[in-house]
């Protein structure tokens, strides 16, 4: 597929996530080689340095970096390109066709987060020659994000993640916000619980163990759950959901086990482990737990010098004043914050937001331009600095 790729033109981002829309990504199964190969190999006749970490058959994470310099930090650019699945409902436009209608681009991914990713490596590209002996530049373009950030978190774990991801000075994550600026996202702690009885026939309940009733108080335990935490001044508190719960085999017995899963999302300043053990003690001894999930939050200090050069870099293309938001789904810079030093993050894409995971997704085109313009400037502010 990469052969196939590479034969069609590409000259600019509205045209490059085009090229990434037409081939299909779907988590699962992924197959994001197919793109982040392609990738590569435009990066690198750019003079980019260029690394595929796979870690599944045909998912690779690609590291591109170029520049640097001992005094400063590159700036690191994230994506991911996996999409979601199409859903059930019958979509208008061919999901991988990469339809322009009007002032719109449609297809899976084409929000979230295809078009981020066209733009930040076609900005790579154009200033490459500028930037070649400066601080530098990195790039991560990820597989797996879509079911846990599963490439993010592979790379970080490998034993020279040091030498293939190094540090730095600033990091943009180009999930869909309509190219407004947004200063960090909640973590997630997701998790098993789960309850054992005693099986016997269900016209006998007294002979057993009912573990449903188990879980079911567990479920109830946690409703209206206290953080004990004031709320952040921009996350707002944090949320708990239980999304799933299961048990039984059948009508006539009495289930010996059940379970439910719990989705947590955090804020700045509160402490997953602290958060485990007030659910132990709500939930009682007979409740197991297990994680399934757990990524903290990402927060940067509006007043921090940087963001707010980025959010004037945005501010052109907006009338009205820029104010400084969250958002509470979570993303790779979870997974890549920490192996690159804590760097200030950004959360900055041309992507609409309410399009991601949609029926029908789309992006304006506008908006991809933009995308490319700011990610050009941001580069060039970071490396000129």
């Amino acid at each position: 597929m990469a052969d196939n790729l590479s034969s069609i033109p590409v000259n600019d981002a509205v045209a490059l996530t085009q090229t990434l829309l037409r081939t299909n990504t779907i988590n699962p199964p992924g197959n994001e080689d197919q793109c982040t190969r392609y990738l590569a190999e435009l990066l690198s006749a750019a003079g980019y340095d260029c690394r595929l970490v796979e870690f599944a058959p045909h998912r690779s994470t690609l590291v591109a970096r170029i520049g640097g310099r001992s005094d400063k930090p590159p700036i690191c650019f994230t994506g991911h390109v996996d999409v979601v699945p199409l859903g059930s409902a019958k979509w208008a436009h061919d999901p991988f066709g990469a339809e322009i209608v009007g002032d719109k681009l449609y297809g899976r991914g084409s929000s979230d987060m295809k078009s981020g990713v066209a733009a930040f490596t076609i900005a790579a590209i154009a200033v490459a020659s500028e930037i070649k002996d400066s601080a530098g530049l990195t790039l991560v373009i990820t597989a797996g994000e879509e079911t846990g950030c599963e490439g993010a978190f592979h790379l970080v774990g490998m034993r020279d993640v040091a030498e293939i991801l190094g540090k730095a000075g600033a990091l943009v994550v180009a999930e869909p916000t309509g190219n407004q600026p947004l200063v960090g996202h909640k973590g997630a702690f997701w998790l098993k619980a789960s309850a054992t009885g005693v099986t016997a026939h269900g016209s006998m309940p007294e002979s057993g163990d009912n573990a449903i009733y188990k879980i079911a108080r567990a479920a109830l335990a946690l409703e209206n759950f206290d953080f004990a935490t004031l709320p952040h001044a921009l996350m707002g508190q944090g949320t708990l959901n239980i999304g799933t719960v299961r048990g039984g085999l059948n009508i006539n017995s009495v289930p010996d086990a059940a379970d439910m899963t719990i989705d947590i999302r955090t804020v700045a300043g509160q402490d997953h482990r602290q958060i485990w053990g007030c659910l132990c003690s709500r939930m009682g001894p007979s409740i197991g737990l297990q994680t399934l999930l757990d990524v903290g939050s990402v927060f940067t200090a509006p007043e921090d010098p940087w963001m707010q050069s980025v959010f004037a870099r945005c501010q052109t293309f907006f009338d009205t004043p820029l104010q400084p938001k969250t958002v509470s789904y979570f993303t790779d810079a979870a997974a890549l914050r920490e192996p690159l030093g804590q760097p200030p993050t950004v959360i900055l894409g041309p992507g609409e937001p309410h399009m991601a995971h949609q029926t029908d997704e789309f992006c304006y085109i506008a908006r991809i331009s933009e995308a490319e313009q700011l990610f050009r400037h941001i580069i060039l502010d970071w490396c000129n600095g």
